[in-house]
């Protein structure tokens, strides 16, 4: 393992949870505005219908691994303008 991935590995575990943080408040806002007025529904939820828990899990889902991605995809890129190396 060279100089860069060991370097970026604390660098990507911060960036990993910082990414978390930001699509959880990304996905409250976005429940929002397609007219939730409440927290999404739980899977376990016994109020909630089909519909709404699948709806709900299927935008975080997607929510998520978009913001990991970029999150992910632009601090490998600032490790490479800084090092000159992939980190990955």
């Amino acid at each position: 393992m060279n100089a860069a991935k060991l370097a970026y590995k604390p660098f990507g575990l911060a960036l990993g949870a910082g990414s978390g943080m930001l699509a959880g408040v990304l996905f409250r806002h976005v429940w929002q505005l397609v007219g939730n007025d409440g927290d999404a529904p739980e899977a376990d939820d016994e109020e909630s219908t089909w519909r709404a828990v699948l709806l709900a899990a299927a935008l975080q889902g997607a929510l998520f691994a978009a913001v990991r991605a970029a999150v992910d995809r632009g601090g490998a890129t600032a490790v490479k303008r800084l090092t000159g190396t992939w980190p990955a």
